[in-house]
């Protein structure tokens, strides 16, 4: 017998009453997977959501902006 460094497998599905078949494992593995990726979906879209372009600041960049606007501008951006 040879020793092996790898360390043991963690337990993913533990069961604690009965005996299931293995065709009952793969369904509950597959249920829990599909619901572990869905929630992962979710998450992934709230996160898109929050740094949408629609959430951006609403100023403007001053170096962007135009030159003298006029001795009566401030009456228009007061308005």
């Amino acid at each position: 017998m040879e020793a092996t460094n790898e360390a043991p497998t963690p337990v993913v599905l533990r069961v604690v009453h009965g005996r299931p078949t293995a065709e009952e494992l793969a369904v509950v593995t597959a249920v829990l997977l599909a619901r572990a990726a869905a929630a992962a979906d979710a998450r992934t879209a709230t996160v898109l959501s929050l740094i949408s372009r629609s959430d951006q600041a609403g100023w403007r960049r001053l170096e962007r902006a135009g030159g003298f606007e006029g001795p009566r501008s401030w009456q228009r951006a007061a308005a």
